[in-house]
């Protein structure tokens, strides 16, 4: 075994503030900290975020992970359900170090309500500064995988595991060059199963809201997010967005409620912004302003990330940022977008921060807020869509698009929504383009 460096960190609320504790006590250590939530002292169900902190060591995106929630003991039963992990419960000094040295555990927990920060702390420390490396120990712990490890099947087994595969995904839908896939080729599959994978997974593309020009409306943000707008503005917006049948409107906070009641039964969907337009909130007022916005009728959430921590180097605060929102999103069942102030970064920095956002899991990256020094680009367009597609997240491009010909170009680009605040009139142009065509 190797000295962890990479650490998932999650919690129910009930561990909220032990986590926040042992958050800074790890990043002061020199350890690089993921956080997978929860962001707040909300209650929130402790199996998510066992699954969350098990599944980043499953799949090798940290080291080991640590999990607290009231007691520890539901969260180490929920994170050895997942392949490869080892979650062990601690309350003592001997029995963190002894989990380490006798059974090799990748996967601490904690119970906050038996123990304080202080011993959590030393806990922590002794857990991780321990190592399993004596051979009868070794050869104890490889004895965990005995028994998962020879999965006998029949020919009939694998091909009625295919046959479901195909009916639970039907084609596979991506075209990229990589070699033969799960939803077109069976034997795949089968191999894959062979070689040991208990599970198969395919992301789909993001599909086109319609075709252009005639359905272009339905890619457009209806947006109106100026400090001075009215109510009778914002009233005006949401019947020229049911007039035009515009995917949604996006509006500040305060004007949620008002959008949320007038597009109420239609199609239309109420958007807004969060941590708008500087992005240098706290992670947590960014997702108690996501939180409230659901809870007033938004459907879709744009948030800012913090553009200073990026171009700081600090990946792990941008992720934790996101990841703040996007839980909240989900827990809503709301969409998140993540705008990076393109206009701001070099192309390594947007690379970044699109990454990122895909290892939060948002569903959306999205060029600018138009506050800045510039919006939308075609060719970051392009490039946002280029690291995201593969997860199955969309681009919406917002800022400067004035024109059919710029709508145009960025749907072209890869992007399959639009923020608009010229949207009449690009709607207007592109019918006109349709019928002299």
């Amino acid at each position: 075994m190797t000295t962890p460096r990479r650490i998932a960190l999650g919690a129910d609320h009930g561990g909220y503030d032990l986590k926040s504790i042992l958050a800074v006590h790890l990043q002061n250590a020199g350890y690089q900290v993921e956080d997978v939530g929860t962001s707040s002292r909300e209650a929130v169900d402790y199996p998510v975020f066992a699954r969350a902190v098990a599944e980043a060591v499953s799949q090798g995106r940290a080291d080991v992970g640590i999990m607290i929630d009231g007691a520890g003991i539901g969260s180490c039963m929920v994170a050895n359900k997942i392949p490869n992990v080892r979650a062990a419960l601690a309350y003592d000094l001997s029995s963190a170090r002894n989990s380490r040295e006798h059974n090799g555990a990748n996967v601490l927990t904690l119970g906050a309500g038996l123990i304080g920060a202080s011993l959590a702390k030393q806990i922590v420390d002794v857990w991780l500064a321990t190592d399993c490396t004596e051979q009868r120990h070794l050869k104890r712990v490889a004895m965990f995988a005995d028994e998962q490890a020879d999965i006998n099947m029949s020919e009939e087994d694998i091909e009625r595991i295919v046959a479901r595969l195909h009916q639970i995904m039907g084609p596979m839908p991506i075209s990229e060059p990589g070699g033969p896939c799960v939803g077109d080729d069976p034997e795949t599959a089968r191999e894959f199963v062979r070689l040991g994978a208990t599970g198969l997974t395919s992301v789909a593309p993001a599909e086109q809201p319609g075709s252009i020009p005639g359905d272009l409306a339905r890619y457009i943000d209806h947006t109106l997010l100026k400090p001075d707008a009215t109510e009778e503005r914002i009233r005006a917006l949401c019947a020229e967005a049911l007039e035009f049948n515009f995917r949604s409107v996006c509006v500040n906070p305060t004007w949620v409620p008002l959008a949320a009641g007038l597009l109420n039964g239609s199609e239309v969907l109420t958007c807004t912004v969060v941590g708008f337009p500087l992005g240098a909130n706290e992670p947590a007022i960014k997702a108690m302003e996501a939180r409230r916005a659901i809870r007033n009728g938004a459907r879709e959430i744009d948030m800012v990330i913090n553009i200073g921590a990026l171009k700081s180097g600090d990946d792990a605060l941008v992720l934790r940022d996101i990841r703040a929102v996007v839980e909240d999103c989900v827990d809503g069942n709301a969409v998140c977008k993540v705008i990076l102030e393109t206009a701001l970064l070099t192309d390594a920095e947007k690379r970044r921060a699109s990454e990122l956002a895909r290892q939060a899991r948002a569903h959306f990256v999205k060029t600018s807020t138009g506050f800045s020094t510039g919006g939308a680009t075609v060719s970051d367009v392009a490039l946002m869509a280029e690291v995201v597609r593969g997860a199955g997240m969309e681009v919406k491009a917002s800022g400067g698009i004035s024109s059919y010909r710029d709508a145009k170009a960025m749907i072209e680009a890869g992007a399959t929504r639009l923020g608009a605040s010229a949207s009449i009139g690009i709607v207007r142009e592109a019918k006109s383009t349709s019928m002299s065509a």
